[in-house]
């Protein structure tokens, strides 16, 4: 991985073989960041995405490996247990031109991605919205 910073902005280059969202929690954590969105594209040949089912409180994730475009990952970073939260979510699109999408648990990058994280001064915690299940934002 590369990177470099203007700024509030955090540009970022995975390479190969490398997993997006544990990369993106390690920059977190490493460079002390608790608040920003997170925008990006490139490829993978690995995901697990997932939906959350609002009836069953659970989520269903599907494991994809085939050659696949980034053609949009976007969501924010904030904090829960004192730890780094990722929201990412992701459209994957195969050689068909079909896409999926979803919340995004895992991806290996097959050639490479390219992330912009926009950092925000402050810290928004996340709680456990027990009507959802979810974890919410907490102002």
């Amino acid at each position: 991985m590369d990177m470099k910073q203007f700024g509030n902005k955090l540009i970022i280059r995975l390479e190969q073989g490398e997993e997006i969202v544990e990369s993106l929690k390690t920059i977190c954590q490493e460079r002390k960041i608790k608040l920003g969105s997170v925008s990006g594209l490139g490829a993978v040949d690995q995901a697990v995405i997932g939906l959350y089912e609002l009836d069953t409180k659970q989520y269903h994730s599907i494991e994809l490996k085939k050659d696949m475009e980034i053609a949009c990952l976007t969501g924010n970073i904030s904090r829960m247990n004192e730890d780094v939260y990722l929201h990412l979510h992701v459209t994957l699109a195969d050689k068909t031109f079909q896409a999926v999408g979803g919340h995004l648990n895992a991806a290996i990058v097959s050639c490479t991605a390219e992330v912009i994280i926009d950092i925000f001064e402050g810290e928004v915690e996340r709680v456990l919205d027990k009507k959802t299940g979810l974890n919410f934002f907490k102002f």
